[in-house]
């Protein structure tokens, strides 16, 4: 799809293309929608993020809360999208040891005890190990900290999503 089609697509037709950009929350799409035509696919992941941060407190943490945890398979997590399962799948998270997968369930329940969410990290851009480091690490920050964190993950994946779907 070209940056052209993009921007002549009907709202309903564009939400329906892009609305899994950012896991289960096609209202970034919607919204998003609004602010055609697009210059550039920068411009649109722009406008995909500017809905996110100016859409209040409440609504980022139920698009954070909407993403998987880390480690768990398709088949075992029903709310996993075919796009995490491939991009968890990419960094090796699909093929855990037991120990392993018992390491990563317990990092999980550390981190959505403290934060109220699950960790959220870009995987296409980490290993099993730098995802490991990372979860531990940031169980030392703030909740404010971490909202930030995860919401720029959330536009990382966003923008590797996109990169997938349109072309120049």
């Amino acid at each position: 799809m070209t940056l052209d089609d993009v921007n002549s697509l009907p709202v309903p037709a564009f939400v329906a293309e892009f609305g899994g950009l950012y896991e289960h929350s096609p209202w970034v799409a919607e919204g998003a929608a609004t602010q055609r035509p697009f210059a550039s696919k920068e411009a649109m992941l722009t406008a995909f993020s500017d809905v996110v941060q100016k859409a209040g407190h409440d609504r980022q943490i139920a698009l954070v809360r909407a993403h998987p945890e880390l480690g768990h398979r398709a088949g075992i997590d029903p709310a996993l999208s075919e796009a995490s399962a491939q991009e968890q799948g990419s960094a090796g998270l699909d093929r855990l040891t037991p120990a392993e997968y018992e390491h990563f369930q317990s990092l999980n329940t550390a981190y959505r005890d403290k934060f109220g969410m699950p960790f959220v990290i870009c995987v296409r851009k980490a290993g099993k190990a730098v995802i490991l480091e990372a979860m531990a690490h940031r169980l030392a920050s703030t909740p404010e900290a971490e909202l930030a964190e995860a919401l720029k993950q959330i536009d990382a994946i966003a923008s590797l999503r996109l990169q997938d779907k349109v072309k120049a």
